[in-house]
């Protein structure tokens, strides 16, 4: 699952602004069946694509007069003939706008797919433009993104828990009687309305990263709704806050050291104690910002993702970083990741929302105590980012709404055929997700890119896309499992 640290969208983070409301619905008296018979009134946005507004019910639990108002953008098929329908797509995060993502559709997928498909993405509850949820000021963000990290000392413990005790209050504080109404199955709910607004008989859908485990409550809630599903950088549905910690630690850790077998100037002693210098606020930049363990572990971090564009960054970072003490291209790294930037405004509200999905999406009983006493086993494990993942999550334990958890076990989940992909050294969703996902979904067919970086498709692998591509155009899924290397 998404931790505040390291898992990255692949949305690009456009300046689309707030959307009007198009769709007005009056009444005092709601029911399912009046969200479900609502019309999609489209408009003409950016030139050649179409935008519009999908209501939803706040509590589908007890539905009244309270709403969350989705943005809906459509890529329209660029074709008359041979129309397929639509793809919904969802680009990772939690908290990536699906609305920048269909926005960029002719680069998300292939123009055989755009040229059949309606390629639509929504932005879910409380994300970027949908009345999006911010709990902290720039100010505020930035103390705590650069101080929420690793925690090797009681001081850095309590600074810990005294952040994560911050967070949660002005979270509650800013979302009001919303605040237990941001979680992935309520979005999958509201997918469901989404489907029937387009009028597709069944919902295909592409989704990445975290994506995918919308796409998995999707499919344990409306089975007999599923159309054509790619799932592409896995999560598994059922693992455990500290087992995914723990996973994903060890996944950055092991793609830090295949990118360093192709340095011969840098070591992972030299990044430790790259580290471990910046913890004494010496780590600064000419205009004097300076770079804390967090913000030097998410630039690493934000870096290894896409080893194309991403590992060469990182070699010039960190080269920066250790000969210099200049911290320049580290930060502008992670300012990249959180958002950030180079005024120190947070152009979207990811930052608040992922942690505020996270804590809805899952439980974890351990006390403060016992996740201490793990630190030894995450720093054994994965000696860089064990220490950062230590602790992922604490901002849960002073949550003050209850998690919002799947009324279906997701196991043995029966659906139509659809694909899995997974990446070998996938740093952020790692390859024993994918197989974990695969085993789940009883009808799937996992696809296995041998690599590095995180996601399967689009990425250069004319095996991986062509399986994606017939399978959404014919529907047909290989009979086997496939690993593909190029």
């Amino acid at each position: 699952m998404k931790k505040r640290l390291f898992i990255l969208v692949t949305s690009l983070v456009l300046l689309l602004g707030s959307f009007p409301t198009y769709l007005h619905l009056h009444s005092s008296t709601w029911s399912i069946q009046k969200f479900q018979s609502q019309k999609l009134l489209w408009r003409t946005c950016y030139t050649n694509l179409e935008c519009s507004t999908l209501t939803v019910p706040m509590d589908y639990n007890h539905i009244d007069d309270q709403v969350f108002h989705l943005q809906v953008l459509r890529h329209r098929a660029t074709t008359s003939t041979g129309y397929l329908g639509a793809i919904v797509v969802n680009p990772g995060g939690p908290g990536g706008s699906g609305v920048d993502y269909a926005y960029d559709a002719e680069n998300v997928v292939s123009k055989a797919i755009y040229s059949h498909f309606d390629i639509v993405g929504f932005d879910p509850r409380g994300v970027n433009s949908s009345e999006p949820l911010r709990c902290l000021t720039d100010k505020e963000e930035d103390d705590y993104i650069a101080n929420n990290g690793r925690a090797l000392t009681q001081k850095e413990i309590t600074e810990t828990v005294t952040s994560a005790k911050m967070f949660a209050a002005t979270c509650a504080t800013k979302a009001g009687v919303r605040l237990g109404h941001y979680s992935t199955l309520e979005t999958a709910k509201d997918m469901e309305i989404l489907r029937i607004a387009l009028g597709q008989p069944k919902l295909n859908y592409l989704g990445k990263s975290y994506g995918t485990f919308l796409g998995t409550l999707y499919a344990a809630l409306y089975p007999k709704s599923m159309g054509r599903f790619v799932l592409d950088g896995a999560i598994d549905p059922n693992a455990s806050v500290r087992d995914s910690n723990l996973i994903q630690a060890v996944g950055f850790d092991q793609d830090l050291s295949d990118f360093l077998k192709q340095e011969k100037n840098l070591t992972l002693a030299q990044i430790s104690t790259l580290i471990d210098f910046s913890a004494t606020n010496q780590l600064q930049t000419p205009t004097h910002r300076i770079a804390t363990p967090a913000l030097v572990a998410t630039g690493i971090a934000s870096a290894l993702y896409d080893p194309t564009s991403g590992w060469p960054q990182l070699s010039m970072a960190l080269a920066q970083a250790i000969q210099e003490k200049n911290p320049t291209k580290l930060l502008e790294l992670a300012d990249e990741y959180d958002g950030r930037d180079t005024s120190g405004h947070y152009v979207d509200n990811q930052s608040d929302i992922s942690q505020v999905i996270n804590c809805l999406d899952s439980s974890d009983t351990r006390s403060l105590s016992a996740i201490t006493a793990d630190e030894a086993n995450f720093a054994a494990a994965a000696p860089i980012f064990g220490p950062f993942l230590t602790y992922a999550g604490l901002t849960c334990h002073f949550w003050r709404a209850r998690p919002v958890l799947s009324p279906v076990p997701l196991h043995a989940l029966a659906t139509p055929p659809l694909l899995v992909i997974g990446v070998t050294r996938d740093p952020a969703t790692p390859y024993a997700w994918a197989i974990n996902l695969h085993k789940e979904l009883l009808n799937s067919t996992l696809l296995t890119f041998d690599g590095d970086g995180h996601t399967g498709h689009n990425r250069g692998s004319s095996c991986i896309d062509g399986v994606v591509d017939h399978y959404f155009l014919t529907g047909q899924a290989p009979k086997k499992s496939l690993v593909c290397t190029a």
